[in-house]
């Protein structure tokens, strides 16, 4: 079954964005639900992809055999258990709205304490972790595209309360079948700059390898043996480039 599409506005017709749009999806929207722990679901704006409406997870499979994703939804939101899940559609360039919570797992630690993941593509992970307090986040930690770069700041709130991802990514570049440009992302995290036009060095761990990197691929949230939830997942897909033309 397709993701639901929203009604295609004005300013995604042709081959470019519109500011106004994107300064809503970037800035307008983190910094919503920033200023209020308590904030409802940021609506996602026209023409975007909702991937998870919080009804049912018609729009994702398991990543293993692609069958029916088994992850419980309850509640407006869905539990990671079963195994990792990943979108039916896959994409390019695009922005990723994604409202996640870990669990309070207070004698947990390291890896073990609330552990998920937001994979781009099904190949490069954006780390789902309980660091909240760390004073310097590292490679593992929340917020890092998964050992390769750590989070600029620590912008976690506790366990139990909803946070946000707004991931804008840049797919690799090819060339004649060689990569010209490495894939990109910026990331903020409850309205707050995490990865700044950070370049990734290649497929992280438990990344899906072995598939032409050229080619789109899906949206991979990550089981990893913690009840880490998800809510409200939407995607606009950019142009490759803006307009060429002055008006």
């Amino acid at each position: 079954m397709a993701a639901i599409r929203t009604q295609r506005p004005a300013w995604l017709a042709g081959a470019g964005l519109g500011l106004a749009a994107l300064t809503w999806g970037l800035v307008g929207a983190p910094r919503a639900a920033a200023q209020d722990p308590g904030a409802p679901p940021v609506p996602a704006p026209p023409g975007a992809v909702v991937l998870f409406d919080g009804k049912n997870l018609n729009n994702w499979v398991k990543r293993a055999d692609n069958q029916p994703a088994g992850w419980k939804v309850e509640n407006g939101s869905m539990v990671g258990g079963g195994g990792d899940i990943v979108t039916r559609d896959k994409f390019q360039d695009f922005m990723l709205h994604v409202e996640f919570m870990t669990p309070d797992m207070p004698n947990a630690k390291g890896q073990g304490k609330g552990n998920s993941g937001v994979y781009m593509q099904g190949r490069y992970e954006i780390q789902v972790l309980d660091s909240y307090g760390k004073a310097q986040p590292g490679k593992g930690d929340c917020g890092a595209v998964y050992n390769q770069s750590a989070a600029l700041v620590n912008a976690c709130k506790p366990p139990l309360r909803w946070q946000t991802y707004d991931i804008i990514y840049r797919a690799p570049r090819f060339t004649d079948g060689k990569l010209t440009a490495k894939p990109h992302v910026t990331v903020f995290q409850n309205g707050i700059l995490i990865q700044n036009n950070t370049e990734i060095e290649g497929v992280t761990v438990s990344g899906v390898s072995g598939e032409d990197p050229s080619t789109p691929g899906p949206i991979l949230l990550q089981d990893h043996g913690n009840p880490v939830r998800y809510r409200n997942i939407w995607l606009i897909e950019l142009p490759k480039q803006g307009s060429d033309k002055y008006e």
